[in-house]
């Protein structure tokens, strides 16, 4: 069985975002579905976590999962949660500890994943269009800079989500939307009001003076690789992955 992702390394940071394909979840969740609150078998969930964590050579009980709720709410961590029923309502997640792993679930929304291999931080953020007017990317940020990290030093990778030719909202929404963030206003391709959230997104991280930025560049609803809310309704979930190498001995983070 072969777990398809496209995996990021840059200066001892690792950024990776799964498809759908190479787990053991049934229709309509096939495959590698990585959600535990969409109504999936929770053992196939779980067995998903362990094949796309050993694929990337991660322990699997070394990954910091999110109870995402749409927010602007950030946690810091230093080791996952204990059990479902005690993680917190977060969007964002950050953390100074080498090797492990932050996860964000997403199934058009966008996934948003940063570093600072110089401070040793890492962050992940679950920004959909309420998060990212909330402010959850400025917020996970600044929850990195406590830390230490610097903006200017900071990699960023955006991973697979629903595009702004797609995303199709009512008008009022969408200026709405871009009276928050101006650059995610946006128009479907056949002439309809849109949100750009990725673009938003982008935009708020250029705000902040994070320079080296990136973004996936593949559309969650007109692929069939991977997940879409948008498009299927009932549907399993994606994820970015994010982590630093641990250092060994007689090294530096330097």
């Amino acid at each position: 069985m072969t777990v398809r992702h496209d995996a990021i390394h840059a200066n001892g940071a690792h950024f990776a975002f799964t498809t759908r394909w190479g787990g053991v979840s049934a229709v309509p969740y096939e495959e590698l579905n990585l959600g535990g609150a969409v109504g999936d078998d929770p053992e196939a969930v779980l067995a998903n976590r362990r094949i796309a964590a050993g694929s990337l050579g991660l322990d699997p009980a070394r990954v910091v999962w999110m109870n995402q709720v749409h927010g602007n709410e950030v946690a810091t961590v230093d080791r996952p949660f204990p059990a479902r029923g005690a993680i917190p309502a977060v969007d964002g997640v950050v953390s100074a500890e080498r090797g492990l792993a932050l996860a964000v679930l997403t199934a058009d929304c966008v996934p948003v994943l940063l570093a600072d291999p110089v401070a040793g931080v890492v962050g992940a953020a679950h920004a959909g269009r309420p998060g990212m007017v909330a402010g959850i990317v400025p917020a996970t940020v600044k929850a990195m800079v406590s830390l230490g990290a610097e903006p200017e030093r900071m990699t960023a990778r955006t991973g697979p989500s629903v595009c702004g030719r797609c995303y199709e909202v009512p008008e009022e929404m969408r200026t709405r939307v871009a009276e928050s963030e101006p650059a995610a206003y946006a128009e479907t391709r056949w002439g309809t009001p849109a949100v750009d959230v990725a673009a938003g997104v982008h935009a708020q991280l250029a705000s902040l003076g994070v320079r080296d930025r990136a973004d996936a560049g593949i559309c969650t609803l007109e692929s069939a690789d991977h997940y879409s809310y948008r498009r299927d309704r009932t549907t399993g979930r994606l994820a970015g992955y994010v982590w630093l190498s641990p250092v060994s001995a007689g090294e530096t983070a330097e």
